[in-house]
């Protein structure tokens, strides 16, 4: 005996569940109902595929948007071991015996040990000191430009040439600072 697969509308039939008059009625129902959505060009969303389109674009956007935060990190990365470089092998020597030139790093006042020359040319805007770590390093105004195109932060003392500052009405103009003022 072999067994055939029976509809579920003959199954329910079968069983005497429907009588015949209600199973063609759903039938001719189910029909109407399909020529009417052929009719109107109505297309029936499946909600299964609708929830699974959804997910998908959900999940596209999260990885787009967790690609580019790992694209973000990398590139700051590569800036930092930029920046690193440019120090490393731009860094000139210090005078540890020198004279103290304070400069300030966030709100505190910071001493970088230096040559009377270095001195100098820091203040008229020839050297800059940038920060490496936790320690700070003194390098040519060119250098720190790099650095300053790659992170702002890094360029700690970067002081303007002093051909450049023009001192309009300084009512102390008068008046001479004498050399061995320091702070």
């Amino acid at each position: 005996m072999s067994k055939q697969k029976l509809s579920l509308q003959e199954q329910l039939l079968k069983s005497g569940l429907v009588s015949s008059a209600q199973a063609k009625s759903a039938k001719s129902n189910k029909h109407k109902q399909e020529q009417l959505q052929r009719k109107n060009n109505i297309v029936q969303v499946d909600e299964a595929k609708a929830w699974s389109e959804k997910s998908r674009l959900e999940k596209l956007e999260k990885d787009l948007a967790l690609n580019q935060l790992h694209q973000q990190q990398e590139l700051k990365k590569q800036l930092l071991a930029q920046i690193k470089q440019l120090i490393e092998q731009n860094k000139l020597p210090r005078d540890e015996e020198g004279i103290a030139y304070r400069f300030i790093n966030n709100n505190k006042v910071k001493t970088l040990y230096v040559s009377e020359i270095m001195r100098t040319q820091l203040i008229n805007g020839q050297l800059a000191i940038v920060k490496l770590g936790k320690s700070y390093e003194v390098v040519t105004a060119e250098v720190a430009k790099k650095i300053s195109e790659r992170n702002a932060d890094s360029v700690l003392v970067h002081n303007e040439p002093a051909a450049n500052l023009a001192q309009v009405d300084d009512p102390y103009s008068d008046y001479a600072v004498p050399d061995d003022l320091m702070w």
